[in-house]
């Protein structure tokens, strides 16, 4: 079964579709954990969007239904879905596909978060990351762990860094990863396997790409007051 996804954007909404359904493992705010769906969409918000005090939740399933798109994994984003990037990476007969937007507004140093701490707007990293082979529940969780490690090293490669030391993410990114549900599972996903090596390719291409861009889109004025350097 191919990794591919069919990829559609039309403002405030971009989605992914798979021509089957797939099992995903993420922590989206209204599908987390492990999940079987064939869509994964995006949804642009802005701060009205979201006031003080409402159901993030509701209202994410609420805007997924009335575009007809109910039942997919959703992601909310400040950045603009137009501005997405897709990578694909083939190893030993394993593909590997990723779909990101990339807003570092929000950017912050692991194990240094500061909850006191107010972004002139939010930014986030939204990545979803397909393999063509199906996988073990193990499997999937290595798996998972090799698309965060690949986007953290993605954005340590831009070199932004904070007060507290380098960037290695934002407060709000969002991970999904989809495998076929059924076929011979693999049990490992790490660095040394073809799923770990495509996935690893795939995913560290696009957001690598989202975050170039973010960047060459700042002035020294935005960085400055983002408390980025």
């Amino acid at each position: 079964m191919p990794a591919d996804f069919s990829v559609a954007c039309a403002r405030p909404l971009l989605v992914a579709r798979f021509p089957a359904p797939r099992r995903m493992l993420g922590w989206a705010i209204n599908r987390p954990g492990f999940c079987l769906a064939d869509r994964v969409a995006w949804l642009e918000v802005r701060d009205a969007d979201l006031p003080e005090g409402c159901d993030p939740v509701a209202i994410l399933e609420a805007r997924l239904a009335e575009a007809g798109v109910a039942g997919a994994v959703g992601l909310l984003t400040a950045r603009d879905v137009r501005k997405f990037h897709v990578a694909r990476a083939d190893v030993g007969g394993v593909a590997a596909m990723c779909l990101a937007t990339v807003g570092l507004s929000n950017a912050g140093r692991v194990g240094a978060t500061r909850t006191d701490w107010h972004p002139p707007k939010a930014g986030t990293i939204n990545v979803l990351a397909s393999v063509s082979v199906a996988l073990t529940e193990a499997a999937f969780l290595e798996a998972l762990s090799i698309v965060t490690e690949a986007r953290t090293a993605a954005v340590m490669e831009l070199g932004l860094s904070r007060p507290e030391g380098r960037v290695t993410g934002t407060g709000t990114d969002c991970i999904v990863l989809a495998a076929p549900p059924d076929g011979g599972a693999e049990p490992y996903a790490g660095l040394h396997t073809a799923v770990g090596e495509a996935l690893g390719r795939a995913v560290h291409a696009a957001v690598a790409a989202g975050a170039g861009v973010w960047r060459k889109e700042q002035s020294a004025t935005v960085m400055a007051a983002l408390g980025l350097s």
